[in-house]
């Protein structure tokens, strides 16, 4: 699709969201599969002066009628295939049902087919909300990050420029655009610079190694990279005419940097970003990409860390035009994590060197990041405590090759087996535990906390060891 088809598709997306009744400042919930015509709805949004908020597929309808709750947007588009169960939180919540399917059929897609090839944008300010993203936090559920014009803009225009993107690059784009990653930092760049896409509907290995020798640029997890490294097809002959390769929702492991490097002559650039600040650090495009780093803070934003000395562990807190707005509808909860000066407390924990490249070393809070996505244990214990002969339970990320963390369930009593496949069907896949086991009680401290710190060192080599008939390794 050429860039001149994609802006005509663009123009009628926004035509059928103003015939529907979305005016400058209505919210637009969307959970569809990723396609052209999906991104022409962000576009679309952005031109009619909406707030966009993209959800992940993979929610379940109790999860997704939370955030229809939470921000009430004016419209919901969804799948055709989930609308009749999609339709009764809809309703509930006042907000307007349309579809769209991952081939571009659909009820809105019949909508935008009688809209002009042209349309006139909503004027902006900097400061108006152009998406909401959900994170989660510490309360357990999902804290709508609000990203202004500004916040995406500047991110763009900085990665465009230290990432050298030009209209002859061609961006393999395997990563779904409900997520910052793909949405904000892939297609922003591309779009911004005027470079191609390769705009495939997710990873599939096949298709990327067919592929790979087309693009001149890939942006995936540290996931992409395992796999492509696991199949002897991947090799420097393939990738000839790439010059960069980045990484990042995930911690990518030193170990894949340097067999990477062998393997193809390349050196993954790893940077560091959150859904409430887009990016904040990079390895750098010209000079030395760290293994085991996120790079240097990205001209204008400010990276600190706040320790008891220079050079220990501290918390991690940014300050740029990049940092969000706050959170909708919680100002206690922006209050305590966004300071009045701006810097944000990121909750990571890290280190910075002498030259200023940032190591992250752990979280202050007990959120799990399995594949690039946010996974706070609280919500999966409450499930799992409500199973029939499940006592209790306690959530931890544990290393893992491929996703950089996977979710691990410890519980005292029930059946391991049971209690996962008991709560599967209320949970997205990504939050549910890839393995639990059973154990007699938890390690407390005096003050009867459970002291997770010792279950992540007790089974931190879980999925890297065999396993014999389901039980702990040796």
């Amino acid at each position: 699709m050429s860039g001149v088809a994609f802006h005509a598709m663009v123009a009628r997306a926004s035509g059928a969201l103003r015939t529907a009744g979305v005016i400058k400042g209505d919210r637009i919930a969307v959970q569809v599969a990723k396609s052209p015509q999906a991104l022409a709805i962000y576009g679309a949004s952005v031109a009619v002066g909406a707030v966009f908020l993209p959800l992940n597929t993979a929610y379940t309808p109790a999860e997704v009628a939370y955030f229809l709750g939470n921000a009430t947007p004016r419209l919901f588009l969804c799948d055709p295939a989930k609308a009749a169960v999609l339709a009764g939180p809809a309703t509930q919540h006042g907000c307007a049902l349309m579809t769209l399917d991952g081939d571009g059929g659909g009820t809105f897609a019949e909508a935008m087919a009688g809209q002009p090839l042209t349309f006139q944008p909503e004027e902006c300010g900097p400061d108006d909300l152009a998406a909401i993203l959900y994170t989660s936090g510490t309360t357990g559920r999902s804290k709508g990050a609000m990203l202004t014009h500004r916040n995406l803009l500047s991110n763009a225009e900085v990665l465009a420029a230290l990432w050298r993107f030009t209209p002859q690059d061609v961006l393999l784009h395997a990563l779904p655009i409900f997520h910052t990653h793909g949405l904000f930092v892939a297609s922003n760049v591309a779009l911004l610079s005027g470079a191609e896409m390769i705009f495939l509907s997710g990873f599939d290995l096949n298709t990327v190694l067919r592929l790979l020798p087309r693009a001149t640029v890939m942006m995936g997890v540290p996931t992409f990279y395992t796999r492509l490294l696991a199949d002897t097809r991947f090799d420097r002959a393939l990738v000839a005419g790439m010059r960069l390769f980045v990484s990042g929702s995930a911690p990518l492991l030193a170990e894949t940097h340097r067999e990477f490097e062998a393997r193809t002559g390349y050196r993954i650039l790893e940077r560091y970003g959150m859904t409430e600040t887009n990016m904040n650090t990079s390895n750098p495009y010209d000079g030395d990409r760290r293994a085991g780093t996120v790079g240097l803070p990205l001209p204008g934003v400010e990276v600190r860390i706040v320790a008891e000395a220079a050079g220990e562990v501290g918390v991690i807190e940014v300050r740029g035009p990049n940092v969000f707005a706050g959170y909708w509808q919680m100002p206690e909860k922006t209050a305590e994590e966004l300071r009045a000066d701006g810097w944000f407390i990121t909750g990571d924990l890290g280190v910075m060197d002498t030259d200023g490249y940032v190591q992250i070393v752990g979280r202050v809070k007990d959120l799990i990041i399995t594949g690039g996505y946010n996974v706070y244990p609280k919500e999966v214990e409450l499930l799992l405590d409500a199973v029939p002969g499940v006592i209790e339970s306690a959530v931890i990320g544990l290393p893992h090759g491929d996703f950089g963390e996977a979710v691990f369930a410890v519980l005292v009593g029930g059946d391991a087996a049971g209690a996962l496949a008991a709560i599967a069907g209320d949970l997205a896949r990504f939050k549910q535990p890839k393995a639990a086991v059973v154990v007699t009680d938890l390690p407390r401290n005096t003050m009867g906390k459970v002291q997770k710190n010792l279950l992540r060192e007790q089974y931190k080599d879980w999925f890297a060891m065999p396993k014999q008939g389901g039980g702990p390794p040796p």
